[in-house]
């Protein structure tokens, strides 16, 4: 059973532990993307990304920064990432044990790295994976990933004791993996609250529902979608009747 999550758009900035750290898979293929985004002045990158000015030029420098090497000015996946998710998962309190289970069964998946381990050692980027930024003959990150991250959680997953992918990853990023080559049943956890008379997901609540998911599932060792349904974190309850098959429903309030 592998566990998807999206990265987060903020990044943490103070320093980290970088121990017993590994490197993404597709630094390669990252070295491109940044070399493209290097073409872009702040005011063309803000049009493109739909920054701020601010933002613009602090990514304009972080692409500047970058080096394929990964020796220097980096930080972990898990713990660089900072919003709701990764306030959710709190890898920072992970013990030994609790990061190698993290780095067998929890995959983020990146637009500029394609996929990471949570405990790869990553540069502050910014790189959304519905950019349409064009490289060589691919116009947009899904085309310019193709395969390779499928491919990637394939053989992951031949590793696992169950062919299951739980996801926890937006739309935006899990559009990325391509379904028909997916060799696995993909479980999807929903998460709504009640809210006006109605149980309806709130997405700053359902982010951080998602990060707590992928953190009981490592601290717990659940390696069964099976046993998905004990989560009880936060006041959130499996609620049968609004399951179905691949998507398991949890209700709060």
């Amino acid at each position: 059973m592998l566990t998807l999550l999206s990265p987060a758009k903020k990044i943490n900035e103070e320093g980290q532990d970088l121990d017993n750290c590994s490197l993404p898979i597709f630094v390669e293929d990252a070295e491109k993307l940044i070399k493209s985004l290097r073409k872009y002045s702040p005011k063309k990158l803000s049009e493109l990304m739909k920054l701020s000015d601010s933002l613009s030029e602090l990514n304009v420098n972080r692409y500047e920064d970058w080096e394929a090497d990964h020796s220097q000015k980096v930080k972990p996946a898990a713990l660089n990432f900072n919003g709701e998710v990764y306030a959710g998962l709190n890898a920072i309190s992970f013990s030994k044990k609790e990061k190698e289970t993290a780095q067998k069964n929890l995959r983020i998946l990146s637009g500029l790295y394609g996929i990471l381990k949570p405990f790869d050692l990553i540069h502050p980027y910014r790189l959304e994976m519905g950019t349409r930024l064009s490289v060589g003959k691919t116009n947009n990150l899904y085309q310019f990933w193709g395969d390779k991250i499928v491919d990637e959680i394939n053989l992951n997953l031949s590793t696992q004791k169950e062919n299951v992918i739980v996801n926890l990853a937006s739309n935006e990023y899990f559009k990325s993996v391509n379904k028909k080559k997916l060799d696995a049943i993909i479980v999807t956890p929903v998460f709504k609250d009640f809210s006006n008379g109605q149980y309806k997901t709130v997405m700053v609540y359902a982010k951080k529902a998602r990060g707590m998911m992928a953190g009981y599932i490592i601290k717990n060792e659940i390696e069964k979608a099976a046993e998905l349904v004990a989560f009880d974190n936060a006041g959130y309850c499996y609620n049968k009747e609004a399951s179905t098959e691949n998507e398991i429903v949890f209700y709060r309030g």
